[in-house]
């Protein structure tokens, strides 16, 4: 796997989050499949050039998230989403954010059209990135 992940070091948000965000996002488009291998947290930290311990932490979250499992010495896979349990307190964060972002776009002035088809627009994207990845 070529290296992917850009850190922005004086960013307001942690080294580590960047990390799990970069990595979800590549699941959820399809460009990291499952069973695919993520890259060692030493080799990672390096070509980073952060602490192993920011990898290993990141690491950490997406295996509890249940995107990826830990094999110990063999790495860290993406794991397959019919494995994933889909655990209530999760879908009620994903609950909470929709409702943060419901808020943040009627106080731009948006309708509800204009939210779905925004909405709509976004997952298009995701899906069409995944279906050209199983290709």
């Amino acid at each position: 796997m070529a290296l992917w992940i850009q850190i922005t070091p004086g960013s307001d948000e942690p080294i580590y989050v960047q990390i799990v965000e970069q990595i979800s996002e590549a699941i959820a488009k399809g460009e990291l499949a499952v069973s695919d291998k993520l890259p060692a947290v030493r080799k990672l930290a390096a070509e980073l050039v952060i602490n192993p311990s920011t990898v290993a932490r990141a690491y950490t979250i997406l295996e509890q998230a249940g995107l990826v499992t830990t094999k110990t010495g063999s790495g860290t896979f993406v794991s397959d989403p019919r494995m994933r349990s889909k655990d209530a307190s999760d879908v009620n964060v994903l609950a909470e954010r929709m409702d943060t972002v419901i808020v943040r776009s009627l106080n731009l002035g948006l309708d509800a059209d204009d939210i779905l088809a925004m909405f709509r627009n976004r997952l298009a994207k995701f899906s069409k990135a995944k279906k050209e990845r199983e290709k």
